[in-house]
């Protein structure tokens, strides 16, 4: 999240760098041996509506392993090492039937001084009348870079900012890609330039709103790579007292999955993150699910936001406890996410 660092935020994982593009490609859609008939068992289980374990720690780690490896250099804003993470989501987007919402999936920030891309995917919805209301479900991809140094490593990896929100926002294309379960439009946009002032963002925020987007809601995911600690709710939301949408959730997942976050009101995180621009623009229910706490990571824009200190697992099941409430979000034959 934008600007956390004089709130005393927190930490996350990585670090293992040097896992090649290929290989991780390879991982993540389940080629290798073992892999491969652990994926074709999530595929058969999903078909069924059962996807308690569409996404495991093995997928799940083999893409934040990749976004958060020095070989992409802390993926900042206009760099070689986010032009290299573009590409990765890119490929898992076309591998999975996600198809370019504008001419291609890069989008061209016309805030920033530097080239640089939002990654754009798109999947049409299979009603008739739906499909003309669309869902965006988005997260940054980018990261500061370099950080102060410790112990030589001045990599700042961003595992938890924002490697697993993007994770997530994969899965979640790769179910809805795969199996075409929504009779809403959704976009899913992983932006740029999260760390300069939300700017990829506001720049598609804005490119949307002068297209007329008819946008139901925007569902935005910040680093989720680590659970939180002696709550009774699984994740937050920010903006919580703006909206229903905790109770949407709570409802369609039938357990307390959101909950209220007092320190998210109180350093306003809900203005703090991606969802922010597509509130102001449209006027929508636009917020962020999170489960960092400022308790539970110490790491925050600090070289030890490494891989090796990501929780696979809880990763793995935020997606899985969260695909069934998207798609009956989507599929919702009225609008019953509002501000209050």
């Amino acid at each position: 999240m934008k600007n956390l660092i004089c709130l005393a935020i927190l930490a996350v994982v990585v670090g293992c760098g040097g896992v090649k593009i290929d290989e991780t490609v390879r991982l993540t859609n389940g080629a290798n041996s073992s892999g491969r008939i652990a994926g074709d068992v999530a595929i058969k289980k999903a078909r069924k509506n059962d996807v308690s374990n569409f996404s495991t720690n093995e997928r799940v780690g083999g893409l934040i392993t990749y976004l958060a490896s020095d070989e992409l250099k802390g993926r900042e804003a206009g760099s070689e090492g986010i032009d290299m993470a573009a590409k990765y989501i890119e490929g898992i987007f076309r591998n999975n039937g996600v198809k370019p919402y504008f001419e291609s999936y890069r989008d061209t920030l016309t805030n920033f001084e530097k080239p640089a891309y939002n990654v754009v995917g798109y999947l049409e919805g299979t009603d008739k009348n739906l499909k003309n209301e669309f869902v965006i479900i988005g997260a940054h991809y980018d990261h500061i870079g370099t950080a102060d140094p410790v112990s030589g490593d001045h990599i700042a990896n961003g595992a938890n900012d924002n490697a697993s929100g993007t994770t997530a926002v994969l899965e979640f294309a790769r179910y809805f890609g795969r199996f075409g379960k929504n009779k809403r439009s959704i976009i899913f946009a992983l932006f740029s330039a999260e760390e300069k002032g939300l700017l990829g963002s506001k720049h598609l925020a804005k490119k949307l709103k002068e297209k007329n987007l008819n946008l139901y809601a925007m569902l935005n995911f910040e680093m989720v790579g680590v659970p939180l600690v002696g709550k009774d709710y699984f994740m937050y939301v920010t903006g919580y007292e703006e909206s229903n949408l905790a109770d949407i959730c709570n409802g369609y997942a039938k357990e307390k999955l959101v909950g209220f976050l007092p320190t998210a009101k109180e350093f306003n995180l809900f203005q703090r993150s991606d969802n922010y621009p597509f509130h102001t623009e449209f006027g929508v229910p636009s917020q962020t699910f999170c489960t960092f706490d400022f308790t539970n990571f110490d790491h925050y824009h600090k070289v030890g936001d490494e891989v090796s200190i990501m929780d696979f697992d809880h990763t793995a099941l935020l997606v899985n406890k969260t695909i069934p409430v998207l798609k009956d979000i989507i599929n919702a034959p009225n609008r019953e996410i509002e501000y209050k």
